[in-house]
Formats: structure tokens, C-alpha cells, sequence
């Protein structure tokens, strides 16, 4: 009886051990970047070394695609540690695609791995939510005021500038005969992080020529050209940025890792427009600019920069409420000397090689 009891002891502790070294060997495996710690290797790439999309540098987009249900309703099964760890998230049948062709028209499914939760948004800008510019150029702050800041023709200016992130803008413009300042708009984006820029601009469109259908936008990562291919993601060979169109031209959405996500379109001066607001321009150009809204995640409390500042904790704006154009004042602290350039008064980012100008 003896005997066949140290053999059921040993049979026991055997069985521990193994389970304790799978455990072991599955930890080490999260640890090296096969699990779902979010840092973008989570052992199904698949591309040719690249991560899956939608990009696992967020936690919130760290899913994996599954084919729709039998009601064509798209979803994905949560791979980020945390409590939506592998959770299966379907769209709603109001807006059954992650992706619809109509992006205009039609809201897309946002499955959120950090909230356990799926919801029907439209792709595009909101100009009226929170981290909105649009028009001339119009700002929606962190803190919810509304403000306008004009900027200066044919310069730069830091909208964003952290401790790892930068984001700059290139103002257009123009000043009819006999007023004191330019009508302004954002013609190109610049973010900067790491030894990285990703720029969006808008080209140059005469009036005549402008078509929604027909792309007016630029994307450049590093300096060479961004394609992305219709129903494709494009994403930075580090995993880093994803972009996707959210329309057939003139219109993506922008993620860089953990720290910003942007719905950016290009929109011209429409004749209504010209007429109500008295813009005087010239008849052979749509001022072709950019309308944005950004997303932010982890910045610090003291970034800076004509948008940045309003995110602050306890911040108060100075702009002066109930009147028509509240103006935020600002351009000698943000004036940066070129697009892709870090560096002005009050800027916070710090790149690690110094960056080229344009």
C-alpha cells in the first residue's frame, strides 16, 4: 500500500512541475513579444514581418480580424492583455463593416479591445468635437472652447509639441487689398516623433479642377511617397503608423503607436464659402487644405503647442468668450522655422538626430 501511494505522490508532483514549466514557458514567450503584450510581435505576422492591422502598438485596435457572421456583421477577437483578452467584439447591424466603401454617408464599426465594446462612427473629421481644426482654421480645444488662430501666410506653427510627439502645421493663405491680416488655412501636417515624420499635405488645385473623386492628398513617411492601395492598410515598416483611407480619395485615418489617432480629409474653398465669408481669392485657385481631427493618448501635463496647451490639466484659456472670433494669440511661441522642423520657443519635443527642413 505504501509504494503504490509514493507513486501516486510522485505521479502528482511530476504533473505540477509540467504545469509549472509550460506556465513558465508561455510567460517567457509573452515576454520576447510572441504574446499579446502589444508591442506589435504577437507571433501572426504574416506579411512579410510586419504586424497584423489593425495595429497592435494600440490596445484598444489589438484584434484579430474573424470573417462576418451569417448577417455579414464584421468583428474581432481581442488579443491585448486585459479584461477584453480574448473577447469576441461584433459590429452592430447599424454598421455591420469596419470599413464601408461610403464612408461619407455611411458610419464604419470601431471595435475598442480597451473597452470591450463595439460603436458606429463616422470616418471623417468632426469639426464640432473635441481636437477639431477645420475652415479658417477654426480649433476645438482638450478643454472644449472654441478659438481661432490665424497663423501667417506661408508659415509654420507647432499645434502639438510633448516630450515624444510633435505635430506641425503649414498655413496658406492670402490678403485681399486693405485688410490688416491673411485669411489662413492648414495645407499640410507634420508629425514628428522618435527620428520619424509622417507629413499629409494638400496639392494645389485650380478652382476649376477640383473633383471629390480625384485625390488631392500627399502622404510621405520619411520622405518617400505613401501609397496605399484601395481596401489596404499602409503600415511603417516598424509597425509604428498605420493609414487607411476612410473614403475613395481625399480622406484617412492616421495612428502613431500610443500616442495619437487623426481623421484628416482635403476640402477646397467652395463659392458659397468665398461669397459669405468675402475671402476675395484668386478665381484659378481652391485653396485645397486640410480639415483634421485628432485623438490623443498619454500626453504629459505639460505639453504645449496652439492645440497641445488646451490638454493640460487645469488649464483655462485666455481666448475672450461671446464674441464671434475668439482669437488665441500665440505665434511668436509656436512659429517653427520649417514644416518638419522641432524646434520654437515654447517646444517641448527632443528628437534624437536632428531633423531636415523643407
Amino acid at each position: 500500500m505504501v509504494p503504490r501511494r509514493a507513486a501516486m505522490r510522485r505521479s502528482c508532483l511530476l504533473t505540477l512541475l509540467l504545469s509549472l514549466a509550460l506556465l513558465a514557458s508561455a510567460a517567457h514567450a509573452q515576454g520576447n513579444g510572441n504574446g499579446d503584450n502589444g508591442n506589435g510581435n504577437n507571433g501572426d505576422t504574416g506579411n512579410n514581418g510586419k504586424p497584423t492591422k489593425p495595429n497592435p502598438k494600440d490596445p484598444a485596435q489589438n484584434y484579430m480580424e474573424i470573417p462576418p457572421n451569417s448577417s455579414g456583421q464584421e468583428g474581432g477577437v481581442c488579443r491585448a492583455q486585459g479584461r477584453c483578452f480574448r473577447r469576441t467584439l461584433t459590429c452592430p447591424a447599424q454598421c455591420s463593416k469596419r470599413k464601408p466603401r461610403m464612408a461619407k454617408k455611411v458610419k464604419g464599426c470601431f471595435i475598442d479591445c480597451s473597452k470591450c465594446e463595439t460603436t458606429c462612427k463616422f470616418r471623417k473629421p468632426n469639426c464640432e468635437g473635441y481636437g477639431a481644426i477645420c475652415y479658417d482654421p477654426r480649433f476645438i480645444g482638450g478643454d472644449g472652447v472654441m478659438f481661432y488662430f490665424h497663423g501667417g501666410k506661408g508659415e509654420n506653427f507647432a499645434l502639438v509639441s510633448d516630450s515624444q510627439l510633435q505635430i506641425n502645421a503649414h498655413f496658406i493663405g492670402s490678403r485681399p487689398q486693405g485688410r490688416t491680416r491673411d485669411f489662413t488655412w492648414i495645407q499640410a501636417l507634420a508629425v514628428l516623433f522618435q527620428d520619424h515624420t509622417f507629413v499629409l499635405r494638400a496639392k494645389p488645385v485650380a478652382t476649376s479642377a477640383w473633383n471629390d473623386s480625384v485625390d488631392a492628398l500627399v502622404m510621405e513617411w520619411d520622405g518617400a511617397v505613401v501609397s496605399i492601395t484601395d481596401g489596404e492598410d499602409w503600415v511603417s515598416a516598424d509597425g509604428e503608423v498605420t493609414a487607411e483611407r476612410t473614403a475613395e480619395a481625399n480622406a484617412v485615418r492616421v495612428a502613431v503607436g500610443r500616442m495619437v489617432e487623426m481623421d484628416v480629409r482635403v476640402a477646397p474653398i467652395g463659392e458659397e464659402e468665398r461669397r459669405v465669408h468675402n475671402y476675395r481669392l484668386p478665381e484659378d485657385n481652391a485653396f485645397a487644405h486640410l480639415e483634421m481631427q485628432f485623438r490623443f493618448k498619454n500626453l504629459t501635463d505639460g505639453v504645449e503647442g496652439v492645440l497641445g496647451q488646451t490638454y493640460r490639466p487645469g488649464y483655462t484659456s485666455p481666448v475672450k468668450r461671446g464674441v464671434a472670433m475668439p482669437m488665441m494669440g500665440g505665434e511668436d511661441r509656436y512659429r517653427t522655422p520649417s514644416l518638419l522642423s522641432p524646434q520654437c520657443t515654447s517646444c517641448r519635443f527632443n528628437p534624437p538626430a536632428s531633423t531636415s527642413s523643407i
